[in-house]
């Protein structure tokens, strides 16, 4: 299995699911934002004949080439379901975790994201400066509506950690790094989950 990743991007909690469920991988530094002479940009024709996109995180293995990082962190918790990261449960618990990540990747996230395009991801003719304000009051709303979507448990579902549990704190990481109000609970919550040591183990192969 090789997973293509850059840093904290959205390839991390791929890399993260990856540790937490032991699964042997090869982790590809692929660079972003360079043009397509250096071998491992994501702008290489090599690179987009796996991810017409050029983004990451792309992942192979065998035949299968994987490109959004949702779906490839259900196949890793579905390729290894001894860890746990996706529970065993009944219909409206798998609904429950659906609708938990479909909340986070469009409302918690994008906000954030939304930022990163308009600061530095974007061709500068492109960024809208004045809709960093509106991203702040999206992001402010989004955890507003958390606040009713997760019980006070430790975990995000049940009593065990899941793929929930590597996406809340991966956005919360992201939403810390760049200067959102996050309360003080999830500081905590991203604290306590980046101190697993499949974090720590994740964190040392992008570091």
């Amino acid at each position: 299995m090789k997973l293509y990743g850059f840093g904290h991007s959205r390839s991390f909690r791929d890399l993260w699911a990856l540790e937490e469920c032991g699964l042997k991988y090869e982790y590809v530094p692929t660079a972003l934002r360079v043009d397509d002479s250096q071998d491992n940009s994501a702008k290489h024709p090599d690179y987009l004949d796996l991810n017409v996109q050029g983004k990451v995180p792309t992942l192979v293995d065998g035949p299968l080439v994987l490109t959004e990082s949702i779906a490839i962190l259900y196949y890793i918790a579905r390729r290894a379901p001894e860890s746990g990261l996706l529970p065993r449960t009944d219909t409206p618990g798998y609904a429950k975790i659906d609708e938990l990540m479909c909340f986070i990747l469009a409302e918690l996230e994008q906000p954030l994201w939304s930022k990163g395009k308009h600061v530095f991801a974007l061709p500068e003719e492109q960024r809208i400066p004045q809709m960093l304000e509106t991203a702040k009051f999206e992001f402010s709303k989004a955890v507003n509506a958390l606040d009713h979507l997760l019980d006070d448990n430790e975990f995000a579902i049940g009593s065990s950690f899941s793929i929930v549990d590597i996406c809340l704190a991966q956005t919360f990481n992201w939403a810390i790094r760049f200067e959102f109000d996050v309360p003080e609970k999830y500081q905590a919550l991203r604290d306590r989950h980046y101190q697993r040591p499949a974090t720590v183990r994740a964190l040392a192969v992008i570091e």
